[in-house]
Protein backbone atom coordinates (compact mmCIF):
# COMPACT_ATOMS: atom_id res chain seq x y z
CA UNK A 1 0.00 0.00 0.00
CA UNK A 2 2.88 2.36 0.71
CA UNK A 3 4.16 2.15 -2.87
CA UNK A 4 0.68 2.80 -4.22
CA UNK A 5 0.31 5.84 -1.94
CA UNK A 6 3.76 7.10 -3.00
CA UNK A 7 2.87 6.76 -6.69
CA UNK A 8 -0.41 8.63 -6.23
CA UNK A 9 1.27 11.40 -4.23
CA UNK A 10 4.15 11.68 -6.73
CA UNK A 11 1.56 12.09 -9.51
CA UNK A 12 -0.04 14.97 -7.61
CA UNK A 13 -2.91 12.95 -6.16
CA UNK A 14 -4.47 13.10 -2.75
CA UNK A 15 -4.20 10.06 -0.47
CA UNK A 16 -6.37 9.53 2.59
CA UNK A 17 -5.21 6.92 5.08
CA UNK A 18 -7.42 5.33 7.70
CA UNK A 19 -5.62 3.41 10.42
CA UNK A 20 -6.49 2.07 13.84
CA UNK A 21 -4.55 3.72 16.64
CA UNK A 22 -2.72 0.45 17.41
CA UNK A 23 -1.08 0.46 13.96
CA UNK A 24 -0.17 4.14 14.17
CA UNK A 25 1.51 3.42 17.51
CA UNK A 26 3.59 0.70 15.79
CA UNK A 27 4.74 3.33 13.28
CA UNK A 28 2.94 1.68 10.37
CA UNK A 29 1.39 4.98 9.23
CA UNK A 30 2.64 6.51 5.98
CA UNK A 31 4.40 9.79 6.74
CA UNK A 32 3.42 11.66 3.55
CA UNK A 33 -0.35 11.10 3.41
CA UNK A 34 -2.54 14.06 2.48
CA UNK A 35 -4.90 13.12 5.29
CA UNK A 36 -4.49 10.50 8.03
CA UNK A 37 -7.61 9.53 9.97
CA UNK A 38 -7.01 7.57 13.15
CA UNK A 39 -9.80 5.31 14.39
CA UNK A 40 -10.19 2.95 17.33
CA UNK A 41 -10.46 -0.43 15.59
CA UNK A 42 -10.25 -2.31 12.31
CA UNK A 43 -14.07 -2.35 12.19
CA UNK A 44 -14.13 1.44 12.43
CA UNK A 45 -11.41 1.58 9.76
CA UNK A 46 -13.51 -0.44 7.30
CA UNK A 47 -16.62 1.63 7.98
CA UNK A 48 -14.68 4.89 7.49
CA UNK A 49 -13.04 3.65 4.26
CA UNK A 50 -16.41 2.53 2.92
CA UNK A 51 -17.93 5.93 3.68
CA UNK A 52 -15.05 7.71 1.91
CA UNK A 53 -15.10 5.46 -1.17
CA UNK A 54 -16.94 5.76 -4.47
CA UNK A 55 -15.98 2.21 -5.45
CA UNK A 56 -13.87 -0.68 -4.19
CA UNK A 57 -10.93 -2.21 -6.05
CA UNK A 58 -8.95 -5.20 -4.81
CA UNK A 59 -5.35 -5.23 -5.95
CA UNK A 60 -3.24 -8.37 -5.53
CA UNK A 61 -2.87 -8.94 -1.81
CA UNK A 62 -3.31 -11.35 1.06
CA UNK A 63 -5.88 -12.31 3.64
CA UNK A 64 -6.73 -8.73 4.63
CA UNK A 65 -7.43 -7.80 1.01
CA UNK A 66 -9.58 -10.91 0.47
CA UNK A 67 -11.53 -10.28 3.67
CA UNK A 68 -12.13 -6.59 3.04
CA UNK A 69 -13.19 -7.17 -0.56
CA UNK A 70 -15.59 -9.97 0.32
CA UNK A 71 -17.06 -7.89 3.14
CA UNK A 72 -17.93 -4.93 0.90
CA UNK A 73 -19.19 -7.38 -1.73
CA UNK A 74 -21.46 -8.90 0.91
CA UNK A 75 -22.66 -5.42 1.88
CA UNK A 76 -23.56 -4.92 -1.79
CA UNK A 77 -25.35 -8.26 -1.96
CA UNK A 78 -27.36 -7.40 1.14
CA UNK A 79 -28.20 -3.95 -0.23
CA UNK A 80 -26.33 -2.14 2.55
CA UNK A 81 -24.37 -0.22 -0.09
CA UNK A 82 -24.57 0.10 -3.89
CA UNK A 83 -20.99 1.01 -4.79
CA UNK A 84 -19.23 -1.06 -7.44
CA UNK A 85 -16.74 -3.76 -6.46
CA UNK A 86 -13.83 -4.54 -8.77
CA UNK A 87 -10.84 -6.83 -8.89
CA UNK A 88 -7.68 -5.77 -10.70
CA UNK A 89 -6.56 -9.18 -11.91
CA UNK A 90 -2.86 -8.48 -12.53
CA UNK A 91 -1.18 -11.37 -14.37
CA UNK A 92 -4.11 -13.65 -13.51
CA UNK A 93 -3.51 -13.31 -9.76
CA UNK A 94 -7.23 -13.58 -8.99
CA UNK A 95 -8.12 -16.24 -11.59
CA UNK A 96 -8.64 -18.92 -8.93
CA UNK A 97 -10.73 -16.65 -6.70
CA UNK A 98 -12.92 -15.70 -9.65
CA UNK A 99 -13.24 -19.41 -10.48
CA UNK A 100 -14.33 -20.04 -6.89
CA UNK A 101 -17.02 -17.37 -7.28
CA UNK A 102 -18.17 -19.12 -10.49
CA UNK A 103 -18.18 -22.47 -8.70
CA UNK A 104 -20.31 -20.98 -5.91
CA UNK A 105 -22.85 -20.04 -8.59
CA UNK A 106 -22.75 -23.56 -10.08
CA UNK A 107 -23.35 -25.02 -6.61
CA UNK A 108 -26.20 -22.50 -6.08
CA UNK A 109 -24.62 -20.75 -3.08
CA UNK A 110 -24.40 -17.48 -5.05
CA UNK A 111 -27.02 -16.16 -7.47
CA UNK A 112 -25.79 -15.29 -10.98
CA UNK A 113 -26.91 -11.66 -10.47
CA UNK A 114 -24.73 -11.46 -7.36
CA UNK A 115 -21.76 -12.97 -9.20
CA UNK A 116 -22.11 -10.21 -11.80
CA UNK A 117 -21.56 -7.66 -9.03
CA UNK A 118 -17.85 -8.57 -9.14
CA UNK A 119 -16.20 -6.66 -11.97
CA UNK A 120 -12.73 -7.79 -12.95
CA UNK A 121 -10.16 -6.76 -15.50
CA UNK A 122 -6.43 -7.03 -15.97
CA UNK A 123 -6.08 -3.40 -17.07
CA UNK A 124 -6.67 -0.56 -14.59
CA UNK A 125 -8.13 1.82 -17.19
CA UNK A 126 -10.78 -0.61 -18.39
CA UNK A 127 -11.63 -1.70 -14.85
CA UNK A 128 -12.18 1.92 -13.82
CA UNK A 129 -14.35 2.49 -16.92
CA UNK A 130 -16.47 -0.51 -16.01
CA UNK A 131 -16.78 0.66 -12.41
CA UNK A 132 -17.98 4.07 -13.62
CA UNK A 133 -20.63 2.43 -15.82
CA UNK A 134 -21.79 -0.07 -13.18
CA UNK A 135 -25.45 -0.26 -12.25
CA UNK A 136 -26.18 -2.54 -9.28
CA UNK A 137 -28.80 -5.22 -9.83
CA UNK A 138 -32.26 -4.64 -8.46
CA UNK A 139 -33.45 -7.83 -6.85
CA UNK A 140 -36.83 -8.18 -5.22
CA UNK A 141 -35.71 -10.73 -2.66
CA UNK A 142 -32.49 -12.67 -2.77
CA UNK A 143 -33.15 -15.14 0.02
CA UNK A 144 -36.15 -17.35 0.52
CA UNK A 145 -36.83 -17.49 4.28
CA UNK A 146 -39.04 -20.55 3.80
CA UNK A 147 -35.95 -22.58 2.88
CA UNK A 148 -34.03 -21.67 6.04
Amino acid sequence: MGKLADAALDAGGEVIGVLPRSLVEREVAHARLSDLRIVGSMHERKAQMAALSDAFIALPGGYGTFEEFCEVLTWTQLGLQRKPCGILNVDGYYDRLLSLFDYAVEEQFVKPAHRRMVLSDSRPESLVSRLLEYEPPVLEKWIDMRRI
